[in-house]
């Protein structure tokens, strides 16, 4: 069971919490009905995305077993079978839609009113596990575009409408995990050797860091504006949201550092594990929660 449970990757469902953000930004928390769909938004994400984490480790389990660390995954190392895999994929992938699709309507889940998105998010996974992650610069197009996919299923699925800085920000932001991860992958391979993803034959270090650091300055930039336009102003009734945006700074700038400087990389385990970056997520998620309620 604890084998099953680390594949299903239960750490990576802080990634879903995009689902939450058109809640949050549209001043939508006291409606109850919404929160519920929200919520049943963000299982579905999980069981989907665990249902994709399991498809990619069947797919690359030969591979993982001549990387430094993925050797370790449940089916590199042969703690858990194919077939269980298979059966724990399907499991998780038909709750998921089932729950996307209002099959459990009758038990007072609502259903989602974007079910496209879920859909087209396990089809886009599927084209990645099946070559488009060999494809440089796209793949990690395609790591954000999974975030966008949550995002819409925040504010279209709950019959919210996004708005276009909210996909601006997120796209900025996205992109640049997608790219630092990559740069965290090549630290690992410098350091342990091992086999790795062909697509990062194509990378270097030098342009990683290149696309990092655009797309954190694009991210921070995106944001600071966000935050002084007449239409947030208007919307959310403050100009003070601009206060937010040093958290957001040191936020990047110290994923930078432990990318750089302690083997970081993984958006959801730097988020869980590190402390500066738990708090200054909680000041920031604390001060936008103050200023627009």
């Amino acid at each position: 069971m604890h084998s099953l449970i680390r594949l299903m990757r239960i750490h990576q469902w802080v990634k879903n919490g995009f689902v939450f953000a058109g809640l949050l930004f549209s001043h939508s928390w006291s409606d109850p009905d919404l929160l519920l769909q929200g919520l049943a938004a963000f299982i579905a994400f999980c069981l989907i995305s665990s249902a994709v984490y399991v498809m990619n480790d069947l797919v690359d389990r030969e591979q993982d077993r001549r990387h430094p660390e993925k050797r370790h995954r449940p089916l590199a190392s042969g703690a858990v079978s194919v077939p269980a895999a298979l059966v724990l994929a399907g499991v998780c992938l038909l709750l998921g839609l089932g729950l996307a699709l209002g099959l459990f309507a009758p038990l007072g889940v609502p259903a989602s009113q974007a079910p496209w998105v879920f859909v087209a998010y396990f089809v886009m996974n599927v084209a990645y596990s099946l070559g488009l992650k060999h494809v440089v610069v796209l793949d990690v197009f395609i790591i954000a575009t999974g975030f966008m996919l949550r995002l819409l299923a925040g504010t279209l699925g709950l019959s919210i409408w996004p708005s276009h800085w909210l996909l601006l920000c997120g796209l900025m932001l996205t992109l640049f995990l997608g790219f630092a991860k990559r740069r965290a992958e090549l630290n690992v391979l410098a350091v342990e050797g091992g086999s790795h993803r062909p697509v990062l034959d194509r990378y270097t270090p030098a342009m990683l860091d290149q696309f990092t650091t655009l797309s954190a300055g694009a991210t921070v930039m995106a944001y600071s504006l966000y935050t002084v336009s007449d239409e947030t102003i208007a919307l959310h009734g403050t100009p003070w949201l601009i206060v937010t945006v040093p958290c957001v700074l040191y936020g990047l700038l110290r994923y930078l550092y432990r990318l750089h400087h302690a083997g970081g990389g993984d958006p959801a385990r730097e988020l869980l594990t590190d402390p500066h970056l738990l708090a200054i997520f909680f000041i920031w998620l604390t001060l936008v929660v103050w200023l627009l309620a």
